[in-house]
């Protein structure tokens, strides 16, 4: 979006684009989407229309962009964690030398792992759960 407020100058794209990530990371995606809607628009109708597109994207995805909470709450908002646990968790147990796996047969595996690795209570019901229900 910052390219179609900039699209002649790239160093006040980045600029932007800075911006608007900190503002994000500060104070959360309703703060966004108050800038989409009160902020100087480019005349341009690309311009205008990507502003749309975004704006709706953010006021669909508004209630997963609350970065001041969940760093708060010692939440991660980057994917290293996830990345992280791709990496150990699936990754660590589908990769071992020799191992080769069908497509059901490595989903079937992590799912159980990624249950495996999950809280204790969790393996435990998944066990204990009525089948025939």
């Amino acid at each position: 979006m910052a390219k179609a407020w900039h699209p002649q100058d790239e160093p006040a794209a980045r600029e932007q684009t800075a911006a608007w990530s900190r503002l994000l990371r500060d104070e959360g995606g309703d703060a966004m989407i108050a800038v989409l809607e009160e902020g100087d628009i480019p005349s341009s109708a690309s311009a205008r229309s990507i502003r749309e597109e975004v704006r709706t994207y953010f006021r669909n995805q508004c209630h997963r962009m609350d970065d001041p909470t969940y760093e708060a709450n010692g939440w991660f908002i980057g994917s290293g964690a996830v990345e992280s646990a791709c990496k150990t968790v699936v990754g660590s147990r589908l990769k071992g030398s020799g191992m080769r796996w069908s497509a059901s047969g490595g989903d079937a595996v992590c799912h159980v792992r990624a249950l495996y690795r999950s809280e204790p209570s969790q393996w435990q019901a998944f066990w204990q759960r009525d089948l025939a229900a």
